[in-house]
């Protein structure tokens, strides 16, 4: 996936310009970004602030690792189980 030009930060104070009342032909002319591209970030970052974001990203990030550990745990238990039966 490409990698965008702005950061999420950057997204969310161009959006705050849009609700601030700034037209969006003049926003996506400031910002070189098409109309598609304003209406994805708005549906996508629409309402949320630069703090809720960066915790939403820490809780993915902890989710992953998570899963990673979950992974990992259930792999081990199933060669554990393998063995077990076995040897009976």
């Amino acid at each position: 996936m490409r990698k965008s030009r702005f950061t999420e930060s950057q997204i969310v104070a161009i959006l705050r310009e849009g609700e601030a009342g700034v037209s969006i032909d003049e926003l996506t002319r400031k910002h070189k970004i098409s109309r598609a591209t304003y209406f994805n970030w708005r549906g996508k970052y629409g309402g949320v602030s630069v703090s809720e974001l960066k915790r939403m990203k820490e809780l993915e990030a902890e989710n992953a690792k998570l899963k990673r550990m979950y992974a990992e745990l259930a792999l081990e238990n199933t060669a554990i189980k393998d063995v077990l039966s076995r040897k009976l």
